[in-house]
């Protein structure tokens, strides 16, 4: 067994020490389970590397890029999407026919803790699992290098999925800071520090010992996401701990200091993990599937630059009307308009990207996901700079239209990327001539598109709706509508809600049952079913 592989295990056996200690003198209960779920995960760890090197060095070890690691990525990535995906469709019907399901004497179904457990599952689970792996997958490609660090990459991925075990059974007890985006209490963010520090080593480390002399633009905006996500976890979640052997902890900050700090922080982890890391997919897998040069590479530096210095400024918006400094709040707004330009910059190199190559539309759904994905980013970068305006703001914020700007791109940017990516990665990785079936992907495309379609249009209407009833005043100068008349009033949206996002799970179900089968190596007979990439390529 290789040295390092026995150097991983006596660490992870310490930690596995270390976290048992913690459990037996635990001052309450919900630390003392945390404690042993990071027991049982170290202890696994220990499992899986005997398992792994028990006789000798796994074939992919000795390849000439580490396919595995990405291949287990894809496979947490699907996994975690659809536990999120179906906790989203539990909290809209909540929200629909809240007595339907309502169970007091189970304070975990409660929409309170379930809410949390659906955004950290599609934003950090899902999302984070494919950004890790088509990260990994793209900068070995790009750089024509190993990924750097033999044990690291997987240390990565797991310490990843571990993290989001703790945070999701935190969130499921009741454990939470009470920060949007940022729920998991001090130890859960001491452990994703480590994790975060080692896929910077992994990413910087393959880019240090690349063979290709150029840094491809997707390298960038990986490498902004991973560095700048870095900067706001660390800053977001300063606390103190209450006890080193309990739960709670209490902020660094206070007041007006902590609400911009959290924004900060929240419009940010949109900015850097939800667009700048998909960004990063779109100008790998668009050009590829495309089998097209990337349409202008000086306007994606243009995009890259221009986007980091510009999105970091733009948290302020989400604070309009509140104790924050009237100039604070107008330079977040005017940041988010400067917006526009980047952000429709990169739209229009990735849609341009297809120039010649149109026709693919028509016969390769994959490749209309990717294009889709790019106008629905184009479509929500439009949105949010007008929501950010003050007088537009005014009738906006706390309503459902925010809940479908954010979801129209949650799914139609981030989830189509994501799929369309998936959709290439799985023959590729697996050796595959083609996916099982792409009538399949067109079902999906379809099905999901219709739900994305009910999802947003029926919160736009809601929340406009919300935001017109809850300002409205009768001729006495008393407002026209209680609040109990406004909810009753958005019931039949609501139920439009949970339709479209029943019908997105529905897809994302067909879509596993197709990469299933193209992982097994089934072929469906289908015309016009071509291969999507030769494997000898890959």
């Amino acid at each position: 067994m290789p040295p390092g592989v026995i150097a991983t295990m006596v660490a992870l056996l310490g930690a596995a020490i270390i976290t048992i200690l913690g459990a037996r003198f635990a001052v309450d209960g919900d630390f003392a389970a945390h404690m042993w779920i990071f027991t049982a995960g170290f202890v696994a760890g220990i499992v899986w590397l005997m398992r792994r090197y028990a006789s000798g060095a796994p074939a992919d070890d000795r390849e000439t890029y580490a396919n595995d690691v990405v291949r287990a990525g894809v496979i947490a990535s699907m996994f975690w999407g659809l536990a999120g995906f179906l906790v989203g469709v539990v909290i809209a019907l909540q929200l629909a026919f809240p007595d339907l399901l309502y169970f007091p004497d189970l304070p975990f179904t409660n929409f309170g803790r379930l809410r949390p457990l659906h955004t950290s599952a599609v934003i950090f689970a899902f999302g984070g699992n494919v950004l890790i792996a088509t990260s990994f997958y793209v900068v070995q490609r790009t750089s024509k290098a190993r990924l750097f660090g033999g044990l690291l990459p997987w240390f990565v991925f797991w310490g990843y999925q571990l993290f989001i075990v703790v945070a999701a059974t935190g969130y499921l007890m009741g454990v939470t800071q009470g920060r949007e985006y940022a729920e998991p209490e001090w130890y859960a963010d001491l452990w994703l520090t480590i994790v975060w520090v080692c896929y910077l080593l992994v990413f910087v480390g393959t880019l240090w010992k690349r063979k290709e002399p150029h840094i491809y633009v997707a390298n960038w905006f990986y490498l902004a996401f991973i560095v700048t996500i870095a900067l706001l976890h660390i800053v977001n979640n300063m606390a103190v701990p209450v006890s080193f052997l309990g739960v709670k902890s209490v902020s660094a900050f206070s007041g007006v200091q902590d609400a911009l700090t959290q924004w900060w922080y929240g419009h940010n982890a949109v900015g850097f993990f939800l667009t700048a890391g998909f960004l990063a997919i779109m100008y790998y897998f668009v050009p590829k599937r495309a089998e097209r040069p990337v349409y202008s590479y000086r306007l994606s530096i243009v995009h890259f630059w221009s986007l980091i210095f510009i999105y970091i400024w733009a948290g302020p918006h989400h604070l309009h009307y509140t104790a924050l400094p009237e100039w604070a709040q107008t330079l977040g707004m005017t940041f988010s308009i400067m917006l526009w330009m980047p952000s429709w910059g990169g739209m229009i190199n990735g849609l341009m990207t297809l120039s010649g190559a149109w026709d693919k539309l028509r016969t390769d759904p994959v490749l209309r996901m990717l294009v889709v994905s790019v106008a629905f980013y184009g479509m929500s970068t439009f949105e949010g700079p007008v929501m950010s305006v003050k007088a537009v703001n005014a009738l906006s914020h706390y309503t459902d239209w925010t809940i479908g700007h954010v979801h129209s791109g949650a799914l139609g940017w981030v989830g189509y990327v994501s799929f369309g990516a998936i959709y290439c990665l799985v023959p590729w990785l697996w050796k595959r001539e083609r996916l099982y079936s792409l009538k399949l992907v067109e079902w999906h495309f379809w099905i999901s598109t219709i739900g994305i379609l009910f999802y947003i249009t029926s919160m736009w209407i809601s929340g406009i709706m919300q935001g017109l009833m809850w300002r409205a005043y009768n001729e006495f100068g008393f407002l026209s509508y209680s609040f109990v008349e406004t909810v009753e009033a958005m019931h039949p949206y609501y139920i439009i809600r949970a339709l479209g996002g029943a019908l997105f799970l529905i897809g994302a179900l067909i879509m596993v049952y197709n990469l299933w089968r193209t992982a097994r190596g089934d072929l469906r007979a289908e015309a016009g079913n071509t291969p999507l990439v030769p494997a000898a390529a890959e």
